[in-house]
């Protein structure tokens, strides 16, 4: 159930728009961005690269897909297995990176945005 009432007060008064703006035009936030999207970006384009190859070669390639490995293991499971296994690999590192490089220069904005200073 949605209301219309206000958020709890916090004791010190929230930035103004004008504070905002300026943080947001400010060249510490401009390296957070970048810090962010250096690194999320060129990952996103990769895994969806590597996801649509899968695909592709699943709907073009059945006999390269259905080529054994070792039992009745094929290249088709171990690529989708792959999958899974670099979605994980992928969500652990990005967790990795905020933790080391993003989560500190956000803070830093974050605690002088709510100090005033």
């Amino acid at each position: 159930m949605a209301t219309d009432a206000p958020p709890p007060k916090t004791g010190s008064p929230l930035p103004s728009t004008e504070e905002f703006t300026a943080v947001q035009e400010s060249a510490e936030f401009a390296e957070l961005r970048r810090s962010h999207r250096s690194f999320a970006f060129p990952l996103t384009v990769g895994f969806i690269v590597w996801y649509l190859l899968y695909v592709l070669l699943s709907n073009y390639a059945g006999d390269f897909m259905g080529t054994k490995l070792f039992g009745n293991i094929n290249v088709a499971l171990v690529l989708g297995l792959g999958q899974f296994l670099t979605t994980f690999l992928i969500a652990w590192w990005y967790s990795r990176h905020a933790a080391t490089q993003l989560d500190p220069k956000a803070e830093a904005i974050k605690s002088r945005m709510e100090g005033g200073a």
